[in-house]
C-alpha cells in the first residue's frame, strides 16, 4: 500500500470518528444501566437508547419522561447550605479545551438517569410520603407498592422549580441520589431522554 492509499484510509477513518462522535452528541447513543435507582423501571444492565435530539432542539421535557443529566458538582448539602428559595444544582463551569473533552468526548463525566417530577414555575411538596404538585397529589404508577417519597436530613421538600430547571427523581425513591439532595437540574445540563430499551429483548420498547 503506498502513502497515498494509507493517508486517504487515516482520512477516512478521521471522517468516520467524527461522524460518530457529532451523532452521538446531537442524535443519541446507546447506553447501560449502572445502578438501581430507578428499580423496577429499569434494572442495572438493561440497555437503553438515548435520544440527545431534544437537548439539540432546546425542547423542554415532559412530565414523567426519563432523562440524563450532568451530575452535579455538589450532591450532598448541610442544613446550612439548603436554600429553599433558590433550589438549585451546582455545577463547575468548563470552557474551552476542557469543555469539548469532557462535554462532547465524555471523558470523566458522569450522568444520572431519573425520571422528570415537576417543571419550571411549579410548586413542589414533598410530605406525608407523596408528592404534590401546585397542592394536588402526583399519581406515581411507575412506583412500587408501599415506595415512600420523604427528604431524609438536608434537602429540598417545598419551593418552586426556577425557570429553566426541572426537579427530577428515581423511581427506587429509597436508594436514589436525587433532586432531593442537590436541588434542580438546568435544562442545559440534560443530556437526554430515555427513547427505547433495547435489551434484553423480552422487554424491548418504549419505557414508562
Amino acid at each position: 500500500m503506498d502513502k497515498k492509499n494509507i493517508l486517504e484510509w487515516i482520512i477516512c477513518i478521521i471522517i468516520a470518528i467524527v461522524l460518530a462522535l457529532l451523532f452521538r452528541y446531537f442524535i443519541g447513543t446507546p447506553t447501560i444501566v449502572k445502578m438501581n435507582s430507578m428499580y423496577p423501571t429499569l434494572e442495572p444492565n438493561q440497555r437503553l437508547w438515548l435520544s440527545r435530539w431534544e437537548r439539540t432542539t432546546k425542547t423542554l421535557p415532559k412530565r414523567g419522561e426519563i432523562i440524563t443529566f450532568e451530575k452535579p458538582a455538589k450532591i450532598k448539602y448541610t442544613y446550612q447550605e439548603v436554600d429553599k428559595n433558590n433550589p438549585i444544582a451546582k455545577y463547575d463551569e468548563k470552557i474551552g479545551v476542557e469543555w469539548f473533552i469532557y462535554n462532547f468526548l465524555e471523558i470523566g463525566k458522569d450522568s444520572y438517569i431519573k425520571r422528570v417530577i415537576a417543571l419550571p414555575g411549579e410548586h413542589v411538596e414533598i410530605k406525608d410520603g407523596k408528592v404534590y404538585i401546585n397542592k394536588q397529589e402526583l399519581d406515581e404508577p411507575y412506583l412500587q407498592d408501599r415506595i415512600v417519597t420523604s427528604v431524609e436530613g438536608p434537602g429540598f421538600d417545598d419551593f418552586i422549580v426556577p425557570e429553566n430547571y426541572i426537579f427530577a427523581m428515581g423511581d427506587n425513591r429509597n436508594n436514589s441520589t436525587d433532586c432531593r439532595e442537590f436541588g434542580c437540574i438546568p435544562l442545559e445540563k440534560i443530556e437526554s431522554v430515555v427513547a427505547i430499551r433495547i435489551w434484553p429483548l423480552n422487554v424491548f420498547g418504549k419505557v414508562r
